[in-house]
Parts: structure tokens; C-alpha cells; sequence
């Protein structure tokens, strides 16, 4: 078999249509859109969600919620996560680098979830009262960067 054989399946592959090329081809004259009318015209035709007119569903819907816009994300890492670092300080480029976040755009707060044995120094941006009591109880601190 060469490259030259390959073809595809017949009647996979159809040609295209062409319009507006006279009366004999059966497509001249309006090229298939009708006599006049809104979708007859150049740019014609109606938005997506467009209803005839009819209240649109996006408006008929009832609006509920409200989202405030100086809301803080924070990265989320739990205390039982900490204990398998080795480092004596852990801040938030080493939760980076170990993966326990994926990036540092946001702040990271460290949650209550889990236990820790071991004395560690812990600088992050905020700290739930468990997990701060958890650390402390560990010989360790917590710091609010």
C-alpha cells in the first residue's frame, strides 16, 4: 500500500453546495433562502437565546445569590498534611514545592483536619483555632504571615 491509494470511504465525502450560479443549477437566484424575510438578508438571522419576542428564559428565571467581590480565596492545607514534611519551617514555598498547593496566588490557610507530632514552625496567611491549638500543643508555632 502506498500513500497514493488511501482514499476515503465513498460516500463519506460530499461536495459542497454552490449557490447563486443561475437558474439551470437549481440553487440561482435567492440561493436557496426564500423571498424576502429576516433570514433572506446579508447578517440576517436572529441571536443565540433569541425567543421570537418572548421573554428570553435567561430573564424569565428568578435571580438568586449575591457574590461579593472582596471575597478571599485561600489554599487549603490541613494540618495532618504538615506532619509528613521534613522541613523544621514550613512556609508557603515549600507547600508549593511539596504539592500541597498548586500555586501561590492565593493566601494559604491552614485548617484543623488531621494531627501533628512533631514541633514545626508554620508561617502562613491564616490559621483555623484547631489547627493553631493542634500546632502549639506539638511544641510548634504557628505565624501569621
Amino acid at each position: 500500500m502506498k500513500i497514493s491509494d488511501l482514499a476515503p470511504a465513498p460516500g463519506s465525502r460530499k461536495n459542497k453546495k454552490r449557490v447563486g450560479r443561475g437558474c439551470g443549477s437549481g440553487h440561482g437566484k435567492t440561493s436557496c433562502r426564500g423571498h424576502k424575510g429576516q433570514k433572506a438578508r446579508t447578517g440576517g438571522g436572529t441571536k443565540p437565546g433569541f425567543e421570537g419576542g418572548q421573554m428570553p428564559l435567561q430573564r424569565r428565571l428568578p435571580k438568586r445569590g449575591f457574590t461579593s467581590k472582596f471575597q478571599k480565596n485561600y489554599s487549603i492545607v490541613n494540618v495532618g498534611a504538615l506532619e509528613r514534611l521534613e522541613e523544621a519551617t514550613i512556609t508557603p514555598d515549600i507547600l508549593l514545592r511539596e504539592g500541597l498547593i498548586r500555586n501561590l496566588k492565593y493566601e494559604v490557610k491552614i485548617l484543623g483536619e488531621g494531627d501533628i507530632k512533631k514541633p514545626v514552625t508554620v508561617r502562613a496567611h491564616a490559621f483555623s483555632e484547631s489547627a493553631k491549638e493542634k500546632i502549639v500543643r506539638a511544641q510548634g508555632s504557628a505565624e501569621i504571615i
